[in-house]
């Protein structure tokens, strides 16, 4: 399954479809063949992920929040019936709650949800209420033998978070995840499962990973985002400084400012007065980047970059998802 705007390239698909069309290739799917079978297809497509969005909306305006659609949501027998609309991907659950964040956002409007406890802190909470963590997991262990492997998984979640140590915690939790993994009809609800699974009986394995290809295919300004949002806030909440960027094979200049730990920049026609003004080429943007000035010509105070350069975190590949 894909969001709700999929009802729209369904519908124009079938509009602009040729009365013969021998084949349809779609994401996710395997190909349909024959003009007749390609019309259902895409009628069924067409339809599912209209209704999927409208009743969802309709359930919104009657009060009820993402949880309860997508417990409510029931599939029209025909749609059900077709091979091709089963959540092998996503999942009936999951599209109803994206389409509910689209329109109304995270908050459901009951204020008890307003400001929650981190995972953390409401685990140890929960815990202490239910009489620690052994008894956590006996509740869970409970829960579980009864079917109910949903509410195990979220109490052994808490277990955990109160005690990320506890090894019977972890064993139990890995085991409630294995299980709901092998009954998900969808891949990717799986995919999560089975590796949330496996990080509670081991350590993630490292991560390899290299920016280097993507960063060719950014424009000059998302290569500045991508620096803004690993600017590091509080360490820079009292750093000041200015540089002007002149890319000589593009034409273009940029303006820098870092303030109140935001960096802000923007292209600019305007010469105004900067700590440094960097002349270089994009590739020599990419080259400075990854610590390297070849080709690279500076005007002024070079400790502006090399400040604007220590305030700058490391992305983490590697962190925890279902432990702390």
């Amino acid at each position: 399954m894909c969001p709700s705007s999929c009802s729209g390239w369904a519908g124009d698909l079938l509009d602009h479809l040729p009365a013969q069309t021998s084949f349809s290739l779609t994401s996710h799917h395997w190909p349909t063949w024959g003009t007749d079978n390609i019309v259902e297809f895409l009628t069924e497509q067409r339809d599912l992920y209209g209704y999927l969005h409208d009743q969802t909306l309709r359930r919104i305006n009657q009060g009820y929040v993402a949880a309860e659609i997508a417990e409510m949501m029931q599939m029209p027998p025909v749609l059900d019936a077709a091979w091709h609309t089963h959540g092998y991907y996503g999942s009936v659950s999951h599209n109803v709650k994206a389409i509910y964040q689209r329109y109304i956002g995270w908050y459901d409007g009951n204020p008890a949800h307003l400001w929650q406890h981190p995972p953390e802190a409401a685990a140890k909470r929960y815990v202490d209420v239910i009489g620690g963590v052994d008894a956590t997991v006996a509740a869970a262990k409970r829960y579980a033998d009864e079917g109910d492997l949903r509410f195990a998984a979220e109490l052994g979640s808490h277990a955990v978070f109160a005690d990320p140590d506890n090894k019977a915690a972890r064993e139990f939790l890995s085991g409630v995840h294995t299980q709901l993994g092998y009954a998900a009809e969808c891949g990717t609800w799986r995919n999560n499962y089975l590796t949330a699974a496996q990080e509670l009986l081991a350590p993630p394995s490292p991560t390899e990973w290299s920016p280097g290809g993507m960063a060719t295919a950014l424009t000059i300004t998302q290569l500045f985002d991508s620096l803004g949002i690993r600017i590091n806030g509080e360490a820079a909440w009292d750093a000041k400084l200015s540089i002007r960027w002149d890319f000589t094979d593009t034409g273009e200049t940029y303006r820098m400012e870092l303030s109140n730990g935001a960096l802000i920049h923007h292209p600019t026609s305007r010469k105004d007065p900067s700590d440094l003004v960097v002349t270089l080429t994009k590739s020599g943007l990419l080259s400075l980047l990854n610590g390297e000035a070849d080709g690279v010509t500076f005007d002024g105070d070079a400790s502006a970059l090399h400040t604007l350069m220590s305030l700058t975190d490391e992305p983490n590949p590697n962190f925890a998802i279902v432990t702390p």
